[in-house]
């Protein structure tokens, strides 16, 4: 097997932290959710709350939730512009199903932690062990939150659902079909 997309433990800074409830679509804004290109995406990321934001992005920042995080359609151009951005995971108190399941497939870390959003604030050090579920802060508290599966770890270590289904089916013989 390959080495993970995705390391272990990532080190890095709370990027944003969003509220409850909180529609991804805002991160691009509702009139850019149909574009895929990476640069028009990195142009309008969080422009909304912050014209600054993605040159203040380092890689390895997340960004932190609150309840329902991913509220509304799941998109996937918000997230896009995230990691495009350099954004690494994100953590909140609970994820929309819909915005987990989509993310997931795309092999963006998701761990969701009860209590993050009112522990964090912007450009606070984190460590995340998102196998684990594990958050330490600077201040050496450790948050704890929910792991994933087995096979979400799996999809995330591929780097998506796709990747992992391919490697899968590649190992398969022709006659095995």
């Amino acid at each position: 097997m390959t080495a993970p997309v995705v390391p272990g433990v990532l080190r890095g800074r709370v990027a944003w932290v969003f509220g409850d409830d909180f529609d991804v679509d805002l991160i691009v804004g509702v009139e850019n959710i149909k574009y895929y290109d990476a640069d028009k995406l990195r142009a309008v990321c969080m422009r909304a709350f912050d014209p600054g934001f993605v040159d203040s992005v380092e890689p390895g920042d997340v960004v932190v939730g609150g309840r329902n995080f991913g509220y509304g359609h799941p998109h996937y151009p918000p997230l896009v512009a995230l990691r495009n951005a350099g954004i690494s995971a994100v953590l909140a108190e609970s994820f929309s199903p819909g915005f987990w399941r989509g993310e997931t497939y795309n092999g963006m870390p998701l761990v969701t932690v009860p209590g993050i959003a009112s522990a964090v604030r912007r450009f606070d050090a984190v460590e995340v062990d998102w196998r684990g579920a594990r958050v330490r802060l600077a201040d050496g508290t450790e948050l704890a939150g929910s792991p994933p599966s087995d096979r979400v770890v799996k999809v995330i270590e591929a780097g998506g659902s796709l990747n992992l289904l391919l490697r899968e089916h590649a190992r398969r013989k022709p006659s095995e079909g």
